[in-house]
């Protein structure tokens, strides 16, 4: 006997995922919502935003099994896939596997200019002084209860550098990874927020003004041997840092040889869309609702945060022993540059520079320790995983 049409409604009504929602499911909805707004209205980093956002709505809707673990079962004595596991379930095979992050940098490499870093070497001192927030986050993540894969996953967040802390995040502690992630981007989107009321708190008016003498020319032969010495040092320094930094210097020889065109044109556009559009989506649909809706989370929002204001605060006050050093020849806001979000910090440094002399141009000043950043948060990963790994 056919059922009653009521009764068809009603049991469609209690399978759908409306019946099964959960209140913080219907949390991480909104909070998902609120994100693609930032991405699309306030362009906040929309690029990873974006599908990290996306990828958050996903992983929240009741019932929609996208990121369900495969079912197996015993059959003769052997074991067979009783159902597949969802879409993003397999997609995140390659957060966890360490294979999207590597093949972001590579499309980061092919598009960085390492000349402004190689004309003026000392600026990588500047790159290594905006670390100073990844270490200072570590060792307050410690004072606030949390263990040293944990502390070390929250310190990268002050690198400056979303793919450093999702290579890093899924190594020590994956159960973090949304939060991070999140935290990470949505911070550099707000480096033109955080930076300057703290750049301008630690500099005089006239260490703003100074004006930087011009970078002499690079020649391709340095170039060339660039990537090939920073690969080998830097590896064999920190061997945990050769998947971040290997992959990042493989795609600037790639631009820099000028005989691979269309390797360099594939990993600058179409590699790294692709791979934006997967390490986004599966990153974000780890922030579940049991996952994000924590205490921790915003623990580690706020030691984000910090991270990112003592990287600022690292760079800039190296910039200014650079210009005592000098005699006043170094601008200290290029220190500033240091944290790796590239090539936004630098445009910080210049805009920062400009009100204060409208005839200064400090850019191409700031792209040295802003690159060296990469380098540097790449290599600083490679040591918290040596150190925790």
């Amino acid at each position: 006997m056919d059922k009653p049409f009521l009764d068809v409604i009603l049991d469609f009504i209690r399978g759908s995922g409306f019946a099964a929602m959960t209140w913080q499911q219907g949390l991480m909805l909104m909070v998902s919502w609120f994100l693609i707004y930032l991405a699309i209205k306030k362009e906040y980093e929309p690029l990873l935003l974006l599908p990290i956002a996306f990828g958050m709505m996903l992983a929240n809707l009741p019932l929609a099994g996208l990121t369900a673990e495969p079912q197996y079962e015993m059959v003769d004595g052997q074991m067979k896939l009783k159902q597949i596991g969802g879409l993003l379930y397999y997609l995140y095979e390659g957060v966890k596997l360490g294979i999207y992050p590597p093949l972001i940098f590579m499309g980061i490499g092919a598009m960085t200019d390492f000349g402004p870093l190689i004309a003026n070497p000392k600026s990588l001192l500047l790159g290594a002084a905006a670390q100073l927030g990844i270490f200072i986050a570590f060792a307050l993540a410690r004072l606030l209860g949390f263990d040293n894969l944990a502390a070390a996953s929250i310190g990268i967040i002050g690198g400056a550098d979303g793919p450093t802390a999702i290579f890093l995040t899924s190594r020590l502690k994956p159960e973090l990874l949304g939060p991070i992630a999140i935290a990470a981007y949505s911070y550099m989107a707000l480096v033109p927020i955080i930076q300057p009321p703290i750049m301008r708190a630690l500099t005089t008016k006239k260490e703003r003004q100074v004006v930087m003498e011009q970078l002499r020319p690079v020649s391709k032969l340095e170039k060339i041997l660039f990537p090939i010495i920073v690969t080998a040092v830097g590896s064999l320094l920190v061997p945990s840092s050769a998947p971040l930094l290997g992959t990042l210097m493989l795609g600037n020889l790639l631009r820099e040889s000028l005989v691979t065109d269309r390797l360099s044109k594939t990993a600058q556009n179409e590699l790294i869309n692709i791979i934006t559009i997967f390490l986004g989506v599966t990153v974000g649909a780890t922030a579940t609702a049991e996952r994000f809706l924590s205490p921790d989370t915003l623990k580690i929002i706020a030691l984000g945060l910090l991270a990112f204001a003592f990287g600022t605060t690292g760079g800039v006050l190296l910039g200014k022993l650079m210009y005592k050093l000098t005699g006043g020849k170094v601008n200290p806001l290029i220190g500033s540059a240091g944290v790796s979000a590239v090539p936004m910090a630098a445009r910080v440094s210049q805009v920062v520079g400009q009100k204060e002399n409208p005839s200064n141009f400090l850019l191409m000043h700031a792209m040295g320790p802003n690159v060296a950043g990469v380098i540097g948060s790449a290599i600083a990963a490679g040591v918290l995983l040596n150190l925790f790994g």
